[in-house]
């Protein structure tokens, strides 16, 4: 039997017998792993992960956040309050990309060494403790991404216990409404980084820059949008579900309010709206949504 679930998309029919396979493999897979460390972020695939972890495994599963400039500081706020309202283990780990040159000149490459950093705290952990596992978020659709993130858990041997249970963004935000979980509905999120175009130097105060207007964004109510920084010029991208109120000439007033005293010079917003990857176009690369199913299995499946 198919059910149809939607979140701010298009319904999205889901099996319920396949479904309950997945969740059934994930959590068989899980016991069989012993001890482990999940990479966790907050977002809903990692949350879902952490918890899943602990459901199988105890105290033998460990929930361990980045601490690091490029993830805003709400992101890690709600980092903790997830772990603690679901019951699962979490700590926090330093990390110092930022003293990389090679992720600091942002290339195509960068959220490689973003992830081979992040990859190698948690083996010092895991080291430490005898923990068998470092375990991430990823998904069976992230697979028709670009995402360079991968390399470095291939390179790590890090396990993606929810790609190997064939398990896709929507299903695992249906298996986390059920579970009552409270993030189960989160927007999709991704580092600060991700807001600079390739080529142009990372640095933390440029990121701290977006991280402030971003901040002040969801202050006036906007859920799933993007700050992407272009030198003196800021391009905002805002869900199309949401841009009609970001093109009233009241809020563009104040979205210009807020952008001008963080050094820019020009304000834009993006008529096409929010949309994942929107970067990547100087790669040659369409964003996640306006790839066919041919190109996506030629970027990564």
């Amino acid at each position: 039997m198919a059910t149809l679930v939607s979140f701010g998309t298009d319904p999205v029919p889901l099996d319920e017998a396949a479904l309950a396979a997945k969740q059934a493999t994930l959590f068989e897979n899980l016991k069989g792993l012993g001890t482990v460390i999940v990479a966790y972020s907050g977002g809903t695939d990692s949350a879902f992960l952490a918890w899943a972890a602990a459901q199988a495994l105890g105290d033998r599963a460990v929930a361990i956040t980045a601490n690091s400039p490029s993830m805003p500081e709400s992101h890690k706020r709600d980092a903790a309050e997830y772990a603690r309202q679901c019951g699962f283990r979490y700590e926090m780990v330093e990390t110092h990309e930022f003293e990389n040159p090679d992720y600091i000149k942002n290339g195509a490459d960068r959220c490689f060494h973003c992830k081979d950093e992040l990859f190698t705290r948690l083996e010092e952990v895991a080291h430490e403790r005898g923990v068998r596992h470092i375990l991430y978020g990823v998904n069976k659709d992230d697979l028709g991404d670009f995402r360079p993130g991968q390399q470095a858990a291939a390179e790590h041997q890090v396990k993606a216990p929810l790609m190997e249970a064939g398990l896709r963004k929507a299903e695992i935000r249906e298996l986390a409404r059920r579970a009552g979980l409270p993030f189960w509905n989160r927007p999709a999120a991704a580092c600060l980084s991700s807001r600079v175009p390739y080529g142009t130097p990372v640095t933390v105060k440029t990121i701290k820059t977006i991280e402030a207007g971003e901040e002040a964004m969801r202050d006036l109510g906007f859920q799933q949008f993007r700050v992407r920084f272009h030198e003196k010029l800021v391009r905002i991208e805002i869900d199309r579900a949401e841009l009609p109120r970001a093109l009233d000439l009241e809020m563009a007033g104040k979205l210009a309010a807020i952008f001008r005293p963080l050094g820019f010079h020009y304000v834009t917003l993006d008529l096409e709206g929010y949309r994942q990857g929107s970067l990547n176009a100087a790669l040659g690369m369409k964003p996640v949504g306006e790839r066919t199913a041919e190109e996506q299995t030629a970027d990564g499946q």
